[in-house]
């Protein structure tokens, strides 16, 4: 049954004209949001604030016991 859905989508993609340019699309904007916009707009709070393990950790449990 695995490999009978694998060959169905296998196929499908294969044969693809447009799809193949509106997949790519896709992936390219997931690069863009995930990893370009991560790192200019989400620093690392943590890493950024703090300087051990130990206070970061104490941090994130004084913030989630609040």
């Amino acid at each position: 049954m695995i490999k009978n859905i694998y060959k169905f989508y296998y196929q499908g993609f294969k044969n693809m004209t447009v799809g193949k340019k509106l997949w790519a699309i896709i992936v390219i904007k997931l690069i863009i949001m995930f990893l370009i916009l991560k790192v200019f707009f989400f620093p690392n709070f943590l890493k950024s604030n703090f300087k051990t393990d130990e206070d970061r950790g104490n941090y994130v449990i004084k913030q989630l016991t609040q």
